[in-house]
C-alpha cells in the first residue's frame, strides 16, 4: 500500500500506485482542460504532485509543451536567478564489488584499470584541481569494503580540507558512495560533508534487482532506504537521481518524484539537489544494450517537468551530456554544471594513458573549467563557486525555508559574484576574465537592496586587493 511517510521502500515507493499513476496519465495526455489547470496550478511555483507531473510528462501537445518549458525557466530564474554552481567529480577508487550491469566498475570487468588514490595521490589531484579554480568537489567510489572502507573515504575527507594552495581551498566536499548504515552517516557528517548524494539508477524494484545481480547493491530495499538513513545520521542535505536509459523513463521520473514526496514528509526536508545522468558509452558498456535509452527531446522535457514539480531543487547535470544538450537544460531548470571533469580514477595531475582506462564513463563535453565558465558568461549566466550556505549552516529546512521565502538570493547574489571575481583574478584567461568583469559590473546593480550591493562592492575592491573569502 502506497504511503508517502513510511520509511518501508515498497510502500513509499509503491509500485501499484505509479502503474495507476501512468494509465491515469495516458487517459489523459491530451486533456487540456486538466494540463491547463496543472499548469495553473504550477505558476504558483509550490511544486505539482507526482501523479499531475506525469499527465504533463505523456502531453504531446506542442504549445502545452512550450507552456511548460516557458514556465521552467520562470521557476528556475525565480528560485536560482541567472546563477550556475560549478563543481568537478574526484574519483578516489574503482574497486568494487557490485556486479551491476551497467557501470564499468562491475566486479566481473577484467579490462579496466583497477585503481585507488594514497593520501598523497589525492593531495596532488586537489591541487591540480584549485589550481583550475575549483571549489566545490563531489567524491566518487565504488563499492569495496576492503579497498574503499569508511575510514579511507574519511581519511580522503580530511586530507582535501586540509590543503591550502596559493589561493586555493576545496570549500565544500560532497560526497556519492554507496549506501552504508546511520552510523557511517554520521561520521560522514562529522567529517564535515555537504551533500550525500546516491542514485537510485531505477525504482523499478524488478529492474532493479536485474540490474544489480550480486553484490551488496542488489539490496533494492536497504539501497532506497538510504536517504532516511543518512537524515537519521544527522546529514541535512541529500542528493537523488535516477539513471535515465535503464528502465522505462516514464515510470523513474513518477519513482523520482515520489521519493522527492517522501523525503519532503517524512524528514521535513526534500532532495537539496536532484541528478539527472543518462546511459553513455563506457568500458564494457555498449548503450546499445540499453532499449530504453532516451533521445534529446523527451530528456528535456524531463527536466523542464523536474523543475516544474520540486522547485526549490537544485538540479545538476554532468559533462556525460554534450555542450548543446547542457545549453539547452541550463535554460530549463538545471542550476550545477561540472566543468573540466575526469571521470578516471585521478587524472587532473596528467590526462590517464589509453591503456590504463579507469574511467566510469566518457566524457562528452570535454571543454576545459576555463572554457565553460566563459561559455557561461557569454550566455549571461554567473558561473558562481559559493559555499557560503554549507559553511554558515544553512543547511537542510533552514536553507529551503530561506529559498522557498524567496530570500536565498539575497545571500546568493552577491556571492556568486565574489567568487567569479576570485576565480578571475587567480585562474581566469584574458577573455574570460574581461567578460566576467563586465558581468559583474552589470549584476552588481541587480542586488536589491542597496545595503548589500555597497558591501559587494567594498569586498570586490577588497578581493581586487589579494584578500579572499568573503561571503554573506
Amino acid at each position: 500500500m502506497y504511503d508517502v511517510k513510511s520509511l518501508k521502500a515498497e510502500e513509499f515507493i509503491n509500485d501499484e500506485e505509479i502503474q495507476d499513476c501512468l494509465r491515469y496519465a495516458r487517459e489523459n495526455k491530451n486533456n487540456r482542460e486538466l494540463v491547463d489547470e496543472i499548469l495553473r496550478k504550477a505558476e504558483d511555483m509550490k511544486g505539482i504532485s507526482h501523479r499531475e507531473a506525469a499527465v504533463l510528462l505523456e502531453c504531446d501537445l506542442p504549445d502545452e509543451i512550450e507552456k511548460m518549458f516557458r514556465l521552467a525557466k520562470k521557476i528556475k530564474d525565480r528560485f536560482y536567478g541567472n546563477r550556475i554552481v560549478m563543481f568537478a567529480p574526484l574519483y578516489l577508487s574503482n574497486y568494487c564489488v557490485n556486479g551491476c550491469t551497467y557501470c564499468p566498475y562491475h566486479a566481473k570487468n577484467k579490462h579496466i584499470a583497477r585503481k585507488k588514490l594514497t593520501q598523497e595521490e589525492v593531495r596532488q589531484e586537489v591541487i591540480a584541481l584549485q589550481d583550475m579554480g575549483h571549489k566545490r568537489l563531489a567524491l566518487e567510489a565504488g563499492e569495496d569494503p576492503v579497498h574503499n572502507p569508511i575510514e579511507y573515504i574519511l581519511e580522503c575527507i580530511e586530507t582535501i580540507y586540509s590543503i591550502k594552495h596559493k589561493n586555493g581551498a576545496i570549500r565544500r566536499v560532497n560526497v556519492n558512495i554507496a549506501a552504508t548504515t546511520v552510523e557511517n552517516y554520521r561520521k560522514l557528517k562529522e567529517a564535515g560533508i555537504g551533500t550525500y548524494i546516491l542514485f537510485q539508477e531505477t525504482y523499478n524494484k524488478k529492474s532493479y534487482e536485474e540490474l544489480h545481480p550480486t553484490g551488496p547493491k542488489s539490496n533494492y530495499a536497504y539501497h532506497t532506504e538510504a536517504m532516511d538513513r543518512a537524515m537519521e545520521g544527522g546529514i541535512d542535505d541529500v542528493g537523488i537521481g535516477v539513471l535515465f536509459g535503464l528502465n522505462m523513463y516514464r515510470y523513474d521520473f513518477v519513482g523520482l518524484l515520489m521519493h522527492a514526496e517522501h523525503l519532503e514528509a517524512a524528514q521535513g526536508v526534500g532532495p537539496h539537489t536532484i541528478s539527472v545522468p543518462r546511459v553513455c558509452p563506457a568500458d564494457d558498456i555498449d548503450v546499445n544494450d540499453f532499449s530504453n535509452a532516451i533521445p534529446d527531446d523527451i530528456f528535456e522535457k524531463i527536466v523542464a517537468l523536474i523543475r516544474i514539480a520540486v522547485p526549490y531543487t537544485g538540479m545538476i547535470i554532468s559533462t556525460r551530456e554534450s555542450k548543446r544538450v547542457r545549453e539547452k537544460v541550463l535554460q530549463l531548470g538545471v542550476s550545477q554544471i561540472s566543468g573540466g571533469s575526469r571521470t578516471s580514477v585521478g587524472g587532473y595531475v596528467e590526462p590517464e594513458p589509453e591503456e590504463e582506462n579507469s574511467a566510469q564513463f566518457d566524457v562528452t563535453d570535454q571543454r576545459s573549467l576555463d572554457e565553460v565558465i566563459d561559455w557561461l558568461l557569454e550566455m549571461g549566466f554567473i558561473p558562481s563557486f559559493c559555499t557560503a550556505c554549507y559553511r554558515e549552516g544553512r543547511t537542510g529546512d533552514r536553507f529551503m525555508s530561506l529559498l522557498k521565502a524567496g530570500q536565498i538570493s539575497n545571500c546568493c547574489q552577491p556571492n556568486a559574484l565574489m567568487t567569479l571575481k576570485e576565480y578571475l583574478l587567480d585562474y581566469a584567461s584574458d577573455k574570460t576574465r574581461e567578460d566576467g568583469e563586465k558581468l559583474i559590473e552589470k549584476e552588481l546593480a541587480n542586488v536589491a537592496s542597496d545595503k548589500v550591493r555597497e558591501i559587494t562592492r567594498e569586498h570586490l575592491k577588497d578581493i581586487a586587493e589579494g584578500k579572499r573569502d568573503f561571503r554573506f
